[in-house]
């Protein structure tokens, strides 16, 4: 008789007597009567075959080194609070020790996917990464000897995350160094200030842009382009002038400004090994949308993100097709709560009309056209979270800095240009066909010829080639708490726990 599969072992449980076994395995066990399911009765527990993992290959010499290098190197991923714990925890693991190998495979999964587990997400974290069990690859690696190229393919394979890393060292040291001392608060500074205060200026830039403080107390034009400078790499208006934004920002301490580098490496380690060559990316912290073909960036508009309470989540999707001249099915939260309350002479001046739901109740419906906060064009893709990308009738908001102002959808200061781009495969919508279906005035819904993928991301610190991190304020808190997430779990970790008494493999 052939061995059963495992689905067939597993389908045994389900069948209440011992005759339903017999039916399954075609052979007879008594009288028919006798084979008469009971419903009252207990399905026996079906034993199943215990798994055995298969043994971790004895060590060389040089595979101990390579793994104790990596474990060394955890706190340079942000994989440890304390930069000195994997190489204080690794140095007395031998390659006969189970807890070097149990070190190194915790290490693996979290430098791969992230120290996270699934309680630890929030709702609107909706980027996951995929499940990855290290130990299969690092056997086949020890087998074939080619640990050292296993362990180099662990972190995410791309140059953000690269230059993350070595913004992280750069700000580890700046931490070790004392940091900055914070400006004391006072009245504005710009060209022409003078006193002690424009001199902190001085040596609180020079920490961070690698430039002489110098000595004077006055606030002169290279100053000012110093500050602006520091402005954009902080997503501030570059005015040249520090108010009371500019100093929160450059009082913001160095070891806060190393967590959020260590959050915002965790979730690269969510993003899939490899990115479409064409999609759609938003940072919802910078309210910034950037679209890439073949990996390249051609267009990025402005773009209005969630308000705190009204986050906008992080997700990965398609767009799939865009509504032309939209209405607008207001959510029941913000009908009852922002719309309904302004009476019946408001809604009907703004375009809205009450309907009546199947069974009791009504919902609100804002008619498309000018006013419509959908603005004349949405692009719809699945996520569980009823958030779109979408065009806006009020355009004011993108010439403002801070732009994280909507209910949880994206608006766009473009849409047009975006529409135009991934609907480029189709001929009946070239030529400026878009607008000119807006101007008619039609609602029309447009399949996309080939599915978009669009990733909505919370980038708040991110790096050029040379390591010089760029830094976005934290309103959703969010920053903070996925650091104290991963301290948390890197301190039950076996990098830093592991003794020679310690974890078996």
């Amino acid at each position: 008789m052939k061995k059963l599969s495992q689905r067939a072992k597993r389908g045994l449980a389900g069948w209440a007597t011992a005759g339903g076994v017999a039916a399954l395995l075609g052979v007879a066990l008594g009288p028919v009567e006798s084979q008469v399911p009971n419903p009252d009765a207990v399905p026996p527990a079906v034993p199943q075959p215990a798994i055995t993992p298969v043994p971790v290959p004895p060590l060389s010499e040089s595979q101990t080194k390579d793994l104790r290098q990596m474990l060394e190197g955890a706190a340079a991923h942000g994989l440890t609070a304390d930069p000195t714990e994997g190489a204080v925890q690794s140095v007395s693991l031998d390659g006969n020790d189970p807890a070097l190998v149990a070190a190194a495979l915790d290490y693996a999964r979290a430098l791969h996917n992230g120290r996270l587990s699934n309680a630890d997400y929030l709702p609107a974290w909706g980027l996951r990464p995929s499940t990855y069990d290290p130990r299969p690859g690092f056997i086949a690696a020890v087998q074939q000897d080619r640990l050292a190229s296993w362990i180099a393919a662990l972190p995410p394979p791309y140059a953000g995350y690269d230059a993350l890393r070595r913004g992280l060292t750069a700000y580890r040291k700046i931490e070790a160094d004392g940091g900055w001392q914070a400006i004391a608060a006072g009245p504005d500074m710009g060209l022409g200030s003078t006193g002690p205060r424009v001199l902190a200026l001085r040596k609180r830039l020079s920490v961070e842009d690698g430039e002489k403080a110098g000595t004077s107390e006055r606030y002169d034009v290279a100053l000012g382009e110093r500050v602006r400078r520091a402005q954009k790499r902080y997503g501030l208006e570059p005015t040249g002038t520090v108010g009371a934004q500019t100093l929160a920002a450059l009082n913001v301490p160095a070891s806060q400004r190393v967590r959020q580098i260590v959050a915002n490496m965790e979730r690269w380690r969510w993003l899939p090994a490899t990115l479409p060559a064409d999609r759609i990316q938003v940072n919802i912290a910078a309210a910034v949308l950037t679209m890439f073909e073949g990996d390249s960036p051609v267009v990025s508009m402005r773009a209005v993100t969630g308000r705190p309470g009204d986050e906008t989540p992080m997700l990965q999707s398609q767009i799939h097709s865009i509504v032309i001249n939209p209405p607008w099915n207001v959510p029941q939260s913000i009908a009852k709560k922002e719309l309904m309350p302004k009476g019946t002479a408001y809604l009907k001046r703004a375009g809205f009309k009450i309907i009546p739901l199947d069974g009791g109740g009504t919902r609100l419906q804002q008619k498309p056209g000018e006013g419509n906060s959908l603005g004349r064009i949405k692009f719809d893709f699945d996520n569980p979270y009823g958030v779109y990308l979408h065009d806006t009738s009020s355009r004011a908001t993108f010439s403002r800095y801070a732009r994280m102002v909507s209910h949880g959808c994206v608006r766009l200061e473009r849409p047009v240009d975006l529409a135009d781009l991934v609907l480029k495969g189709s001929d009946k919508w070239q030529g400026g066909a878009v607008q000119a279906a807006i101007d008619k005035g039609d609602t029309v819904r447009v399949r996309l010829p080939k599915p978009v993928s669009v990733y909505l991301l919370y980038w708040t610190a991110f790096a050029n080639a040379n390591g010089q991190v760029s830094f976005r304020a934290d309103p959703y808190g969010w920053d903070d708490m996925l650091a104290g997430k991963v301290a948390a779990r890197a301190k039950r970790s076996p990098v830093v726990t592991a003794s020679a008494a310690g974890v078996a493999q």
